[in-house]
This record gives structure tokens, sequence and C-alpha cells, in this order.
């Protein structure tokens, strides 16, 4: 098995804040993605002008020029992509994608066609959309060698193989400098695919386990595991094989078409709203638990004072106070391993646990347990930039693993504590039960919640902004956008002010809108304040479709074909997705 990298550093030696300084930038550019991926899809729904255009490619182009150059430049061309079947490099024969090889892109110079023949909706097309804004210029000096005297050519667009590929050698993985323009390392993108998916989704763990028992609990959450890690490789090999694309929205254009958009579209929006809904819940709950005094009806109406705001920050402030969440999270795991070895008699003690089932005690609450372990695992929608973002992208099989083996180790980690501490009367969120129980810290646990207070009110702004856009996009009131990776140079959020455009009425209409999204936020977490029933319903629906069905789908669409697992997991996971959605909706009513 791999192992993790060794990261070394001396304490206050001259690399060190770099080094720091990488980090934080890299994690600041996840969070751009988290923006930026979802907002952009629904931008394909409208066009730029000519003009536009004009200047998106012009900037394009530059940046292209300042790429970095492959840094080892002495092997020649045919060694430089060596197709041979070795163990241990990046295999895409799961997925049936690989990266352009050099007889490829030769074969495209010399024909003069640079247009995918095979293509349904072309990315590029005249009118050209913001999330295709960069044109497809994919320099042969990452894949030829550099040192020879001629001008390195530009490719608008390379095809994927239709064949199955084979692995890197050993060599060619030691020699190739893959040139995608990405800026994390491995280390950095492996913190920011763990960060992006430790959520909320954890503090619904041990309810999950509570619906499914232990022997059908441990089966969901390691299953969903599994399967989750393997659908995103699905999204970055597909992403990695063509240089247009650069996020999931791209990728869904060009498995199902133009007009699956709104389709697309729809999920993210019914995803954020779902989840802005869950923050609102989790904020007031938290708060309720430590001021009794107050219901929770009146802290959400409280948090409008605090929420509106937030949402006219830019993201270059939000980026910063997203950490909050990956902090809350990894804290209130420390706070559950305290307090249930600290206390000695149940409810609440690891010593002696609460009554408990091994099995399911009806089918609702297995639809719910489908959801609430499924929702944990809804990050699909970054995992396209985060792959581009990577220096060596050749390492994200590798990357991702590790990435999912810790989430799921850390979910069922707080999941087997919370249940074996408090067993079937476990409430919606693990953080509840720590005020309610005597004998523990009182001081820690309520620093715990109030990190879970303040988490939500900080995440609100993050999450809510590409909704925003989005609806921007759908009422006309936007201004347009750029790829995630340019949005993660900008300091002042989502959007450029083109020029002639009527800005002071669009920013009038945009802040209205924003407005009226927040009250809605609030207004339905307010109906339906049941914080289980809502991530059962973001599980079931959004995370079941983002990913699983919709990479599994996209690559048979791209590749023409599936294997058996492959139907097995479509038709199972759609199963579940109703089944959850069905429950979902029961419980929330």
């Amino acid at each position: 098995m791999a192992s993790l990298p060794v990261i070394s550093s001396s304490v206050g030696s001259a690399s060190s804040g770099p080094s720091i300084r990488d980090a934080i930038a890299s994690y600041r550019r996840s969070q751009y993605f988290v923006a930026g991926s979802q907002a952009t899809a629904a931008s394909d729904l409208e066009t730029f002008s000519d003009d536009e255009g004009d200047d998106i490619y012009s900037r394009a182009g530059d940046e292209e020029a300042n790429r970095p150059e492959p840094a080892d430049h002495n092997h020649d061309d045919s060694d430089q992509l060596d197709l041979e079947a070795e163990e241990g490099n990046l295999d895409c024969t799961s997925t049936g994608f690989q990266l352009p090889n050099t007889s490829q892109v030769k074969d495209l110079l010399a024909s003069g066609n640079t247009t995918c023949p095979q293509e349904t909706t072309p990315l590029l097309r005249q009118e050209i959309s913001p999330t295709s804004s960069h044109p497809c210029r994919l320099s042969t000096s990452s894949l030829v060698d550099s040192g020879t005297s001629e001008t390195p050519a530009t490719v608008d667009f390379l095809q994927p193989p239709s064949s199955f590929p084979r692995r890197l050698s050993t060599t060619s993985t030691k020699s190739v400098r893959y040139n995608y323009g990405g800026q994390s390392t491995f280390g950095q993108t492996l913190f920011n695919s763990i960060a992006i998916l430790l959520g909320i989704g954890m503090l619904s763990e041990p309810l999950a386990f509570a619906y499914s028992g232990w022997v059908t609990g441990t089966v969901l959450i390691f299953g969903y595991g599994f399967v989750s890690c393997y659908t995103a490789k699905i999204l970055a090999h597909i992403i990695l094989a063509d240089p247009c694309m650069r996020s999931y929205a791209d990728i869904g254009r060009k498995a199902f078409g133009q007009s699956f958009m709104p389709l697309i579209s729809m999920l993210f929006c019914l995803e954020l709203f779902s989840v802005s809904v869950v923050l609102v819940t989790l904020y007031a709950d938290s708060l309720h638990t430590l001021i009794p005094s107050y219901s929770t009806t009146t802290f959400k109406l409280w948090g409008l004072l605090l929420l509106i705001p937030t949402i006219f920050l830019p993201l270059s402030l939000l980026s910063y106070t997203s950490i909050l969440g990956i902090l809350s999270s990894i804290f209130i795991i420390f706070v559950v391993l305290i307090d249930g070895f600290c206390k000695s008699e149940t409810p609440g003690s690891l010593w002696r646990p609460a009554e408990t089932n091994f099995g399911v005690q009806n089918s609702q609450n297995l639809g719910l347990a489908f959801g609430l372990f499924m929702a944990g695992f809804s990050g699909h929608a970054v995992i396209p930039s985060l792959a581009r973002d990577m220096k060596d992208p050749s390492q994200f099989d590798r990357m991702i693993n590790w990435a999912f083996f810790v989430a799921t180790m850390l979910y069922g980690l707080i999941g087997y504590a919370g249940y074996r501490m408090f067993g079937n009367n476990v409430s919606e969120e693990i953080s509840i039960d720590l005020m309610k129980t005597p004998d523990y810290s009182l001081v820690l646990n309520r620093f715990a919640l109030w990190m879970l207070v303040i988490s939500p009110l900080s995440k609100f702004a993050l999450t809510t902004h590409p909704l925003n856009a989005t609806i921007d996009i759908l009422l006309g009131i936007d201004v347009p956008f750029l790829v995630p990776e340019d949005i993660a140079t900008k300091s002042n959020g989502l959007t450029t002010a083109p020029q002639g455009s009527h800005v002071i009425s669009k920013k009038l209409s945009a802040i209205t809108q924003r407005v009226i999204m927040t009250i809605l936020s609030v207004t339905v977490s307010i109906l339906v304040p049941d914080f289980g029933a809502m991530m059962a319903l973001l599980g079931s629906f959004a995370a079941f479709a983002l990913c699983l069905i919709g990479p599994l789908s996209a690559k048979v669409a791209l590749t023409g074909h599936f294997s058996v697992i492959d139907a097995i997991l479509l038709a199972v996971g759609a199963i579940m997705a109703i089944w959850g959605m069905v429950a979902a909706a029961s419980a929330a009513t």
C-alpha cells in the first residue's frame, strides 16, 4: 500500500514561511472552487458578447504564456509518454480515460483539424460560455521535447482516446511533468479534499447508525466511502483527458449536451439551498442548547441580522473564515471521545454502552440512513477543479484514496462512538447530547458548541454565493463569470463587471435577490426544523445524483459502454436515492 508523503520542515527555517503561505493559498483556492465550480453550472445557459469573448481569450493566452515549462527535458519524445502496463502508477483502466499522448498531438497538428468530431456539444463555439472561457490551448511543450527549436504549436481541442488505456510505466511517471497549470502539491490537495469532505454531515453519523444498526451501518458507511472514491476518480480522469474542461459543469455538458445544463443547474441549486437550510438549523439548535431560554425559531430570526451582512462579503474574506468549519469538525470528534472515556456510567460512556441494535428496525429508518450516510461524501462538485489544480495530476488517484480513507475513518469513528455512548436515543446532532448529559466537562463542551454556532454562520455566505450567482444568471441580472481557476486569482468575488452593462441596476437587483434567498432559507428552516430529515433529504437527492449517478452516467455517455459493476451501482444507487427521498419527505412532514 502506498504511504502518505513525508513532509519535513525545520522549525523557524527560511522555507517554512513560504510553505505555510502556499498551503493557505491552496486552501483558499479550494474554497473558491466550492463557489466557482458550482456557480458556473448555470452560466452555460448564457453567452458572452464577442468583445467579452475576445477579452477572455486574450487573458487566457497571457496565462498560457506565463505557465512554467516542464522541469525535465532530458528525455526524448518516445520516452516521455511511454505507456506500459506497470503496477503502482496511475490506473485509468477502470474509467476508460487517459491523458493525450505525443502521437495524437502530432496527428492533430498535421491534419489541422482541432475539433472533436464525436463531441455532442462543442466546448468551443462562436459565442463563448463562461465555463469555457479558457480557450483549450495545450502547449505541446508539455508533451514533446521543449528543447527543439520549433515554436510550440497550440491545440484547440484534444479528443480523449476511445480505447482503454494502459498504465504509465515507472520510467514514464518519473520523467513526465504534466503541464496543466496547477498550483497545489499532493499534500495541499489532500488537505483540501479532506476539508471539503468533512462537513456538518458528521454530526448525524451516530443517528444514521441508530437508524441502521451496527451491521447495516458498517456496510453502508464503508460501501459509500469506497464507491464515492471510485466515482471521484471517474470525474478526475474525464476532466484530465480533455484540457478544454475545467469543472463538473463542463463534464455534464460534454457528456449529455447543452440541453442537460438546466437539469445540472437545478441539482446544484437544490443542493446548495438544502445546505443553507441545514446550516441555519445547526446554528439555531446549537445556540438553543447553550441558551435554552429562547426557542430555536427566535434564534433563527435573530440570525437574519448576522447572515444578511455576510452574504455581501468578498470571497477573499470568506475563504479564510471557512477554515472554522474544518476546525470545528475535528474538534467535535476529540470532544466526543474525551467525554466518552471520562464518563463511566451510561448514558454517554464508552465504557458502558447504551442500548443499541445490530440490524434495521423498519424500512423508513433504513431509507433515512441511506441519505444520512451518503450526505457525508457529497464533495464531488469540487473534485474536478481540485484535480485540475494539482501540479502533478498523475498523483490524483493516490491522493483521493487517502482523502476518502481518512474521511471514512473519521465518519466511522464519530458514528461508532456516538452510537455506543447514547444508543438508540441519540439526538439528531451528537453535539446536543454533549450538553444534555451530566458529568461532562462543561467548559470543553460549551466551547465545542460555540464553534458549531460560529461555523455555520461563517459557511452560510460561502455556500449561498454560487446559489445566488446562479439565480442572477437565470434572472438576467448577472455579470460575466470566470472559470474557477480565474476566480481563485480574484480578490473581489466571483464576477467582473463588463463595460457597457447596466451595472447599478443589476447590483440593486442582485442585492434584493440575495436578501430574499436568505429569508427563504431561514423560513424553510423554521417550517422544517428536523435536522436529520433535512440531512437525509440532502444525501438522498443531491449526493446520490452528483456523487454516484452523475459520474457513472457521464462515463457511459462518453465511452459508450459500461461494466457490470457500473450497471449494478447505477441501479442500486437509483433505488437507494428514491427510497431515501420518500423516507426523508415522510419524516419531514
